[in-house]
């Protein structure tokens, strides 16, 4: 079945058979460097110390929200685009949800042109997380990710389907890598879901999620969906840190087998 790519990594060491199954070409997508902090000019001409000020100030202002659990400040702290996206009501629901947030670390900033990037260390109810952010020069917030390194790679496939079909798509954009994150925004996602079920009916529920191979430090989880129409497979690409790197949708999705 022809599929829709997000993103699309290699997979050297995916079986010919699934391939040949899922019906995947994988290609190389680019992936942008990791930038250090001394290679990446200041954010629009300010100084290294003073973009490092400002956005650890903003990260604590981010993070003082998330511990209190306070919706509407947390919104005001999201940048337009992913404002557009969410509601108060939708992030106090998913903050009831959350473990929380206790107290927290700040790491380096890694300053950018028109957003910088920090990580926190988490103490949370649950244990320690780590969270990465990026913070724009308005200190706004413009994306997170949270590691799951700790979980199962089915576990993170699972919920970023549940996340998408709940229209949850900045949740669900938390755990795409950075670099995916900055190819697909929360709306660029919207899109393709919402395209998707055009062709395949509403999204009703996850069938089975299971891994079909892995290869280095890469990982396919297929995740089998019922639609309203028809169910299908989606294929889900984590790293080795159970990053989402790659997701590819089906552009032409089976079609139910015939009744006997």
């Amino acid at each position: 079945m022809p599929r829709s790519h997000l993103r699309s990594l290699p997979f050297p060491l995916v079986a010919a058979a699934a391939l040949a199954i899922a019906g995947l070409n994988l290609g190389h997508g680019p992936v942008r460097a990791q930038a250090g902090a001394s290679s990446v000019a200041p954010a629009r001409g300010a100084s290294s110390a003073m973009v490092e000020a400002r956005t650890k100030a903003a990260a604590e202002r981010i993070l003082e929200a998330l511990r209190n659990g306070d919706a509407d400040t947390r919104y005001r702290q999201f940048a337009p685009s992913l404002q557009r996206m969410t509601s108060p009501t939708m992030i106090r629901q998913r903050l009831a949800t959350m473990p929380k947030v206790l107290r927290w670390t700040l790491g380096p900033v890694v300053p950018g042109q028109d957003s910088s990037t920090i990580t926190a260390r988490l103490i949370t109810s649950a244990g320690p997380r780590d969270l990465l952010m990026v913070i724009d020069a308005n200190g706004l917030l413009e994306g997170y990710h949270f590691d799951a390194a700790d979980q199962p790679a089915e576990t993170v496939a699972r919920q970023f389907v549940e996340w998408i079909s709940q229209g949850r798509y900045i949740s669900a954009n938390s755990l795409l890598s950075p670099e995916l994150q900055s190819e697909i925004p929360p709306a660029t996602m919207q899109i393709k879901w919402q395209r998707l079920q055009r062709l395949t009916g509403d999204f009703v529920a996850i069938k089975r999620v299971f891994r079909s191979e892995s290869s280095g430090d890469q990982k396919l989880v297929l995740v089998k969906s019922e639609f309203g129409r028809i169910t299908d497979t989606l294929f889900v690409i984590l790293d080795g840190r159970n990053q989402i790197i790659g997701i590819d949708f089906p552009t032409e999705p089976n079609p139910p087998a015939p009744s006997r």
